[in-house]
């Protein structure tokens, strides 16, 4: 008896995806791959104990990433770091070290007609502060203002940040810097839970620059993916 399509499809094992951060922002992208990703098992590591030095210094960084994810190199098909400071900073020291694993990160977004927009970067001191960023920066040739927001990570986690301070805080720093942008790009995965608060106080039309979609292509062409479906490139 011929066995059908279906039933094979059902008896292949998942795609195996590790989804690492310090906090909620990783949640929220697991969140967004889960929702339009169905087809794969998603391991969510999120490291809350040491949130605050996963967010303060890169090697820091680097060495409680390595450990959360050594229980699952090798035995994943793709390991994601939702953390932009581990993206910038260690990504290829992951991939040169454990050469039979796949890593990959959330990266900076490069706006469409970028140079005709003024842009806001939301990001923390320890990202702001590296080469990587400041390379960034040079590439983008356009009205660029940087905003840090160390303190506001640890707030989302906690759900002490309130609406008054956010609002407060955009408003007062495009007034300071006469900045009034038509792009945001959020460079901590945290600060997409802030979006409908930008989009008060920039306007519904601002673009906002989040990293997810550009992610989730690359994820897709890692596991040999079209799209969302599940179905293998032929």
């Amino acid at each position: 008896m011929l066995k059908s399509p279906q039933a094979e499809v059902e008896r292949k094992p998942m795609l195996k995806v590790v989804v690492f951060d310090s906090g909620y922002g990783g949640e929220l992208f697991a969140d967004y791959l889960q929702e339009n990703l169905p087809v794969i098992k998603i391991i969510r590591v999120i490291d809350w104990r040491n949130a605050d030095k996963i967010n303060a210094k890169y090697r820091e960084a680097r060495k409680l990433a390595e450990a959360a994810i050594r229980p699952y190199i090798g035995r994943v098909d793709l390991i994601i770091f939702a953390n932009h400071l581990i993206t910038i900073t260690s990504l290829k020291y992951f991939k040169r070290k454990y050469q039979t694993q796949k890593f990959l990160g959330l990266d900076f977004e490069q706006p469409n007609h970028f140079s005709e927009r003024d842009t806001l970067i939301l990001t923390t001191k320890a990202v702001a502060k590296t080469i990587n960023y400041h390379n960034y920066l040079f590439r983008l040739k356009c009205k660029t203002k940087t905003l840090v927001l160390d303190n506001w990570p640890a707030k989302i986690d906690s759900g002490e940040l309130a609406i008054s301070e956010i609002n407060n805080t955009f408003q007062s720093f495009s007034s300071r810097e006469q900045l009034y942008p038509k792009n945001v790009i959020l460079a901590c995965s945290h600060f997409n839970d802030l979006k409908p608060e930008l989009r008060i106080c920039f306007g519904g039309n601002l673009k906002i620059y989040d990293g997810f979609e550009n992610a989730f292509r690359k994820i897709c062409k890692a596991l040999e993916l079209r799209g969302g479906t599940g179905k293998k490139k032929s």
